[in-house]
Protein backbone atom coordinates (compact mmCIF):
# COMPACT_ATOMS: atom_id res chain seq x y z
CA UNK A 1 0.00 0.00 0.00
CA UNK A 2 1.45 4.04 -0.75
CA UNK A 3 -0.39 6.16 1.00
CA UNK A 4 -0.51 9.41 -1.17
CA UNK A 5 1.71 12.46 0.13
CA UNK A 6 0.08 15.81 0.73
CA UNK A 7 0.11 18.38 -1.94
CA UNK A 8 2.61 21.16 -0.04
CA UNK A 9 5.42 17.89 -0.44
CA UNK A 10 4.90 19.11 -4.38
CA UNK A 11 5.99 22.65 -3.42
CA UNK A 12 9.54 21.80 -2.24
CA UNK A 13 12.49 19.90 -2.80
CA UNK A 14 14.81 17.84 -0.33
CA UNK A 15 17.38 20.46 1.18
CA UNK A 16 20.27 20.86 -0.80
CA UNK A 17 22.86 19.65 1.51
CA UNK A 18 20.73 16.73 3.02
CA UNK A 19 21.07 15.49 -1.07
CA UNK A 20 24.12 16.57 -1.77
CA UNK A 21 26.20 15.10 1.28
CA UNK A 22 24.78 11.70 0.61
CA UNK A 23 27.15 12.24 -2.87
CA UNK A 24 30.11 13.29 -0.81
CA UNK A 25 29.58 10.39 1.72
CA UNK A 26 29.78 8.14 -0.63
CA UNK A 27 33.32 9.90 -1.76
CA UNK A 28 34.71 9.35 1.37
CA UNK A 29 33.48 5.57 1.47
CA UNK A 30 35.11 5.06 -1.74
CA UNK A 31 38.63 6.21 0.15
CA UNK A 32 38.21 10.27 -1.40
CA UNK A 33 40.00 12.59 0.90
CA UNK A 34 37.35 15.21 0.73
CA UNK A 35 37.32 17.99 2.80
CA UNK A 36 34.07 19.69 3.58
CA UNK A 37 34.02 23.34 2.85
CA UNK A 38 30.07 23.79 2.85
CA UNK A 39 28.84 23.67 5.97
CA UNK A 40 28.57 26.43 8.30
CA UNK A 41 28.27 23.47 11.34
CA UNK A 42 31.14 24.86 14.24
CA UNK A 43 34.11 22.36 15.40
CA UNK A 44 35.03 24.48 18.34
CA UNK A 45 33.97 23.43 21.65
CA UNK A 46 31.41 25.44 23.55
CA UNK A 47 33.12 27.01 27.01
CA UNK A 48 33.90 24.74 29.58
CA UNK A 49 31.67 26.50 32.17
CA UNK A 50 29.12 25.42 29.27
CA UNK A 51 29.70 21.48 29.76
CA UNK A 52 29.91 21.81 33.36
CA UNK A 53 26.59 23.62 33.76
CA UNK A 54 24.67 20.97 31.63
CA UNK A 55 26.64 18.16 33.82
CA UNK A 56 25.58 19.69 36.67
CA UNK A 57 22.15 19.79 35.82
CA UNK A 58 21.95 16.32 35.52
CA UNK A 59 20.94 15.33 39.21
CA UNK A 60 18.70 18.23 40.23
CA UNK A 61 15.36 16.20 40.54
CA UNK A 62 13.77 18.69 37.62
CA UNK A 63 16.38 17.72 34.94
CA UNK A 64 14.13 15.20 33.46
CA UNK A 65 10.50 16.16 33.80
CA UNK A 66 8.87 18.28 30.86
CA UNK A 67 10.03 21.61 30.90
CA UNK A 68 7.79 24.82 30.84
CA UNK A 69 6.79 25.88 26.86
CA UNK A 70 8.43 29.54 27.81
CA UNK A 71 11.55 28.15 28.94
CA UNK A 72 13.02 29.01 32.35
CA UNK A 73 12.22 32.22 34.01
CA UNK A 74 15.97 32.63 34.64
CA UNK A 75 17.05 31.77 30.70
CA UNK A 76 14.63 34.47 29.58
CA UNK A 77 16.23 36.85 31.96
CA UNK A 78 19.64 36.35 30.70
CA UNK A 79 18.59 36.57 27.21
CA UNK A 80 17.30 39.90 28.70
CA UNK A 81 20.36 40.95 29.97
CA UNK A 82 22.31 39.56 27.16
CA UNK A 83 20.61 41.93 24.66
CA UNK A 84 20.52 44.89 26.26
CA UNK A 85 24.40 44.16 26.99
CA UNK A 86 25.12 43.54 23.78
CA UNK A 87 22.27 45.45 21.40
CA UNK A 88 21.48 48.12 24.04
CA UNK A 89 17.57 46.26 23.83
CA UNK A 90 15.47 46.20 26.68
CA UNK A 91 13.28 43.70 26.68
CA UNK A 92 10.76 41.98 29.18
CA UNK A 93 11.27 38.73 29.86
CA UNK A 94 8.04 37.49 31.05
CA UNK A 95 6.27 38.44 27.65
CA UNK A 96 8.80 39.90 25.04
CA UNK A 97 11.62 36.74 24.57
CA UNK A 98 10.39 33.22 23.77
CA UNK A 99 13.36 30.65 23.91
CA UNK A 100 13.43 28.29 20.98
CA UNK A 101 15.16 25.11 19.97
CA UNK A 102 16.79 26.75 16.98
CA UNK A 103 15.56 29.57 15.16
CA UNK A 104 15.03 27.31 12.19
CA UNK A 105 12.53 25.69 14.29
CA UNK A 106 11.19 29.20 15.13
CA UNK A 107 11.09 29.99 11.23
CA UNK A 108 8.42 27.70 10.99
CA UNK A 109 6.33 28.44 14.04
CA UNK A 110 6.60 32.23 13.24
CA UNK A 111 5.37 31.29 9.85
CA UNK A 112 2.36 29.28 11.47
CA UNK A 113 1.36 31.77 13.41
CA UNK A 114 1.00 34.55 10.54
CA UNK A 115 0.52 33.22 7.23
CA UNK A 116 -2.99 32.01 5.74
CA UNK A 117 -3.38 30.03 1.90
CA UNK A 118 -2.31 32.66 -0.46
CA UNK A 119 -0.96 34.79 1.70
CA UNK A 120 2.84 36.54 0.55
CA UNK A 121 6.16 36.54 1.94
CA UNK A 122 9.04 38.80 1.25
CA UNK A 123 12.44 36.86 1.23
CA UNK A 124 15.97 37.99 0.37
CA UNK A 125 17.86 36.48 -2.68
CA UNK A 126 20.11 35.60 -2.07
CA UNK A 127 19.07 34.32 1.44
CA UNK A 128 18.55 30.95 3.94
CA UNK A 129 16.45 28.66 1.67
CA UNK A 130 14.45 27.76 4.94
CA UNK A 131 12.19 31.01 4.15
CA UNK A 132 11.17 30.07 1.15
CA UNK A 133 10.44 26.65 2.08
CA UNK A 134 8.47 27.32 4.84
CA UNK A 135 6.65 29.30 2.95
CA UNK A 136 5.99 27.13 0.67
CA UNK A 137 4.81 24.68 2.54
CA UNK A 138 2.14 26.64 4.42
CA UNK A 139 0.81 27.38 0.62
CA UNK A 140 1.41 30.99 0.91
CA UNK A 141 3.69 32.65 -1.80
CA UNK A 142 7.48 33.79 -1.60
CA UNK A 143 7.75 37.20 -3.57
CA UNK A 144 11.58 37.73 -3.73
CA UNK A 145 13.46 40.91 -3.35
CA UNK A 146 16.75 41.28 -4.78
CA UNK A 147 19.95 41.78 -2.46
CA UNK A 148 22.79 43.08 -5.01
CA UNK A 149 26.85 43.08 -4.58
CA UNK A 150 26.10 47.01 -6.49
CA UNK A 151 23.81 47.78 -3.43
CA UNK A 152 26.49 46.14 -0.81
CA UNK A 153 23.67 43.52 -0.50
CA UNK A 154 20.96 45.95 0.82
CA UNK A 155 16.95 45.67 -0.35
CA UNK A 156 16.18 48.40 -2.98
CA UNK A 157 13.63 50.55 -1.95
CA UNK A 158 12.78 51.33 -5.04
CA UNK A 159 11.17 47.75 -5.51
CA UNK A 160 9.59 47.83 -2.95
CA UNK A 161 7.57 50.49 -3.54
CA UNK A 162 6.76 49.19 -6.43
CA UNK A 163 5.04 46.06 -6.02
CA UNK A 164 1.54 45.52 -5.08
CA UNK A 165 1.65 44.68 -1.57
CA UNK A 166 -1.74 43.72 -0.58
CA UNK A 167 -1.26 40.45 0.50
CA UNK A 168 2.48 40.65 2.04
CA UNK A 169 2.33 39.88 5.50
CA UNK A 170 6.11 39.13 6.28
CA UNK A 171 8.98 40.22 5.15
CA UNK A 172 12.43 37.98 6.15
CA UNK A 173 15.65 39.86 6.93
CA UNK A 174 19.10 38.43 7.42
CA UNK A 175 21.68 40.77 8.57
CA UNK A 176 24.47 39.89 9.61
CA UNK A 177 23.34 38.57 5.83
CA UNK A 178 23.97 34.80 4.95
CA UNK A 179 25.47 33.87 2.71
CA UNK A 180 27.14 37.45 2.01
CA UNK A 181 28.64 38.54 5.22
CA UNK A 182 27.08 42.09 4.68
CA UNK A 183 26.60 43.80 7.33
CA UNK A 184 23.33 46.07 7.93
CA UNK A 185 23.42 49.59 6.21
CA UNK A 186 23.12 52.23 9.15
CA UNK A 187 19.75 53.54 7.44
CA UNK A 188 18.26 50.00 6.20
CA UNK A 189 16.60 49.22 9.46
CA UNK A 190 15.41 53.06 10.13
CA UNK A 191 14.00 52.83 6.87
CA UNK A 192 12.33 48.76 6.87
CA UNK A 193 11.01 49.88 10.08
CA UNK A 194 8.61 52.95 8.93
CA UNK A 195 8.17 51.56 5.34
CA UNK A 196 6.57 48.33 7.20
CA UNK A 197 4.28 50.45 9.57
CA UNK A 198 2.91 52.14 6.40
CA UNK A 199 2.24 48.91 4.76
CA UNK A 200 1.07 46.63 7.95
CA UNK A 201 3.91 44.26 7.00
CA UNK A 202 5.74 42.49 9.96
CA UNK A 203 9.39 42.08 9.77
CA UNK A 204 11.95 39.40 10.87
CA UNK A 205 15.42 39.87 11.52
CA UNK A 206 17.45 36.44 11.62
CA UNK A 207 20.63 37.31 13.68
CA UNK A 208 22.82 34.58 14.47
CA UNK A 209 26.00 35.82 13.21
CA UNK A 210 26.35 39.13 15.26
CA UNK A 211 29.37 38.02 16.80
CA UNK A 212 31.72 35.95 14.41
CA UNK A 213 34.22 38.49 12.68
CA UNK A 214 31.86 41.50 13.10
CA UNK A 215 33.31 44.87 15.58
CA UNK A 216 29.44 45.86 15.79
CA UNK A 217 26.81 44.37 16.40
CA UNK A 218 23.37 45.17 15.82
CA UNK A 219 20.29 44.12 16.35
CA UNK A 220 16.53 45.48 14.36
CA UNK A 221 14.94 46.03 18.04
CA UNK A 222 17.33 48.51 19.03
CA UNK A 223 15.28 50.85 16.29
CA UNK A 224 12.90 53.29 17.40
CA UNK A 225 9.39 51.68 17.33
CA UNK A 226 10.93 48.29 16.24
CA UNK A 227 8.88 46.67 18.72
CA UNK A 228 5.83 47.87 17.07
CA UNK A 229 6.88 46.09 13.76
CA UNK A 230 9.00 43.35 14.04
CA UNK A 231 10.50 40.05 15.67
CA UNK A 232 14.22 38.58 15.46
CA UNK A 233 15.23 35.23 15.68
CA UNK A 234 18.35 34.54 16.87
CA UNK A 235 20.58 31.51 18.03
CA UNK A 236 23.60 29.90 20.38
CA UNK A 237 24.47 27.84 17.52
CA UNK A 238 27.21 29.66 15.53
CA UNK A 239 28.31 32.50 18.67
CA UNK A 240 28.99 30.00 21.42
CA UNK A 241 29.51 26.74 19.23
CA UNK A 242 26.32 25.24 20.85
CA UNK A 243 24.73 24.37 16.96
CA UNK A 244 23.65 20.98 18.12
CA UNK A 245 22.40 21.52 21.12
CA UNK A 246 19.47 23.51 18.87
CA UNK A 247 19.04 26.93 20.80
CA UNK A 248 17.59 29.34 19.88
CA UNK A 249 15.31 32.40 20.84
CA UNK A 250 12.60 35.04 19.77
CA UNK A 251 12.45 38.55 20.94
CA UNK A 252 9.15 41.10 19.79
CA UNK A 253 6.53 42.33 21.61
CA UNK A 254 4.25 40.13 23.88
CA UNK A 255 1.59 40.02 21.10
CA UNK A 256 3.43 38.83 18.54
CA UNK A 257 5.29 36.45 21.04
CA UNK A 258 2.13 35.57 22.22
CA UNK A 259 0.97 34.41 18.70
CA UNK A 260 4.07 32.14 17.99
CA UNK A 261 3.58 30.28 21.50
CA UNK A 262 0.07 29.28 20.70
CA UNK A 263 1.68 27.44 17.93
CA UNK A 264 5.43 26.58 19.75
CA UNK A 265 2.89 24.80 23.01
CA UNK A 266 1.32 22.28 20.49
CA UNK A 267 4.51 21.63 18.60
CA UNK A 268 6.95 20.39 21.79
CA UNK A 269 6.95 19.51 25.53
CA UNK A 270 9.83 22.18 26.05
CA UNK A 271 13.62 22.25 26.00
CA UNK A 272 15.49 20.00 28.02
CA UNK A 273 16.38 21.24 31.69
CA UNK A 274 20.73 20.61 30.90
CA UNK A 275 20.53 22.35 27.90
CA UNK A 276 18.89 25.24 29.36
CA UNK A 277 21.32 25.66 32.03
CA UNK A 278 24.26 25.22 29.42
CA UNK A 279 22.58 28.19 27.45
CA UNK A 280 22.49 30.36 30.59
CA UNK A 281 26.09 30.24 31.44
CA UNK A 282 27.15 30.74 27.60
CA UNK A 283 24.93 33.60 27.82
CA UNK A 284 26.70 34.94 31.23
CA UNK A 285 30.47 34.82 29.24
CA UNK A 286 32.06 37.98 28.87
CA UNK A 287 33.99 39.93 25.40
CA UNK A 288 36.82 37.40 26.24
CA UNK A 289 34.85 34.44 25.00
CA UNK A 290 34.26 36.70 21.69
CA UNK A 291 37.58 37.49 21.56
CA UNK A 292 38.83 34.07 21.46
CA UNK A 293 36.63 32.59 19.40
CA UNK A 294 37.58 35.44 16.45
CA UNK A 295 40.70 34.67 16.72
CA UNK A 296 40.50 31.75 15.56
CA UNK A 297 38.21 32.58 12.64
CA UNK A 298 40.19 35.24 11.77
CA UNK A 299 43.40 33.06 11.11
CA UNK A 300 41.32 30.73 9.07
CA UNK A 301 39.55 33.69 6.83
CA UNK A 302 43.04 34.65 6.24
CA UNK A 303 43.92 31.41 4.87
CA UNK A 304 40.33 30.79 3.68
CA UNK A 305 40.65 34.00 1.28
CA UNK A 306 44.32 32.65 0.05
CA UNK A 307 42.66 29.29 -0.92
CA UNK A 308 39.29 31.45 -2.66
CA UNK A 309 42.24 33.06 -4.67
CA UNK A 310 43.73 30.17 -5.90
CA UNK A 311 40.48 29.34 -7.34
CA UNK A 312 40.02 31.80 -9.64
CA UNK A 313 37.45 33.97 -7.22
CA UNK A 314 37.28 37.06 -5.41
CA UNK A 315 36.24 38.16 -1.68
CA UNK A 316 34.45 40.81 -0.32
CA UNK A 317 37.00 42.43 2.57
CA UNK A 318 34.22 43.93 4.86
CA UNK A 319 32.30 40.58 4.69
CA UNK A 320 31.63 39.54 8.44
CA UNK A 321 30.35 36.23 9.44
CA UNK A 322 31.26 32.46 9.38
CA UNK A 323 31.37 32.33 5.90
CA UNK A 324 33.21 33.79 2.63
CA UNK A 325 31.25 34.80 -0.40
CA UNK A 326 33.21 34.94 -3.33
CA UNK A 327 32.57 35.63 -6.75
CA UNK A 328 33.93 33.16 -9.83
CA UNK A 329 36.39 36.06 -11.79
CA UNK A 330 35.52 33.72 -14.82
CA UNK A 331 31.70 35.00 -16.06
CA UNK A 332 31.57 32.13 -18.18
CA UNK A 333 31.38 29.74 -15.49
CA UNK A 334 28.24 28.60 -13.46
CA UNK A 335 28.32 28.03 -9.96
CA UNK A 336 27.19 24.50 -9.61
CA UNK A 337 29.49 23.04 -12.48
CA UNK A 338 32.06 24.75 -10.98
CA UNK A 339 32.20 23.51 -7.15
CA UNK A 340 31.30 19.93 -8.76
CA UNK A 341 34.56 20.65 -10.95
CA UNK A 342 36.55 21.31 -7.60
CA UNK A 343 35.02 18.60 -5.77
CA UNK A 344 36.48 15.76 -8.40
CA UNK A 345 39.56 17.38 -9.35
CA UNK A 346 40.57 18.84 -5.98
CA UNK A 347 38.33 16.39 -3.58
CA UNK A 348 37.37 19.70 -1.80
CA UNK A 349 33.81 20.67 -1.55
CA UNK A 350 32.37 24.14 -1.05
CA UNK A 351 28.52 25.15 -1.71
CA UNK A 352 27.36 26.73 -5.23
CA UNK A 353 25.69 30.49 -4.77
CA UNK A 354 22.81 28.96 -6.53
CA UNK A 355 21.12 27.23 -3.59
CA UNK A 356 20.55 30.84 -1.85
CA UNK A 357 18.62 31.60 -4.93
CA UNK A 358 18.78 32.90 -8.41
CA UNK A 359 21.04 35.94 -7.21
CA UNK A 360 24.02 33.37 -6.39
CA UNK A 361 24.58 32.33 -9.92
CA UNK A 362 28.06 33.20 -10.43
CA UNK A 363 29.13 32.72 -6.50
CA UNK A 364 30.47 30.15 -4.47
CA UNK A 365 30.47 29.89 -0.24
CA UNK A 366 33.27 28.93 1.62
CA UNK A 367 32.70 27.94 5.38
CA UNK A 368 34.84 28.65 8.19
CA UNK A 369 34.11 25.97 10.28
CA UNK A 370 37.17 23.98 9.23
CA UNK A 371 40.41 23.50 10.81
CA UNK A 372 43.49 25.77 9.98
CA UNK A 373 45.88 22.22 9.19
CA UNK A 374 42.41 21.78 6.16
CA UNK A 375 42.79 25.13 5.33
CA UNK A 376 46.73 24.32 4.51
CA UNK A 377 45.95 20.96 2.83
CA UNK A 378 43.51 22.57 0.26
CA UNK A 379 46.36 25.33 -0.59
CA UNK A 380 48.52 22.84 -1.22
CA UNK A 381 46.18 20.94 -3.70
CA UNK A 382 45.69 23.91 -5.36
CA UNK A 383 49.15 25.94 -5.84
CA UNK A 384 50.97 24.58 -8.93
Amino acid sequence: MSTTTANRLNSVKEYYFSKKLREVAALVKAGKPILNMGIGSPDLKPHSSVLEALENSLSDPKAHMYQSYQGLPELREQIASFYEKNYNVRLNPNNEILPLMGSKEGIMHISMAFLNKGDKVLIPNPGYPTYSSVTKLLEAEPVFYDLKEKNNWQPDFEFLEQLDLSRVKLMWLNYPNMPTGAQVNLDTFSRLIMWAKKNNILLINDNPYSFILNDSPRSLLSQPQAMEVALELNSLSKAFNLAGWRVGMLCGNSENINAVLKVKSNMDSGMFYGVQKGAIAALQLNSNWFDQLNTVYAERRKAMIELATLMNTTVDSKSVGMFLWAKLNDSSLNSESFIDDVLIKYNIFIAPGTIFGTRGEGYVRFSLCVKLEDIETAINRLEP
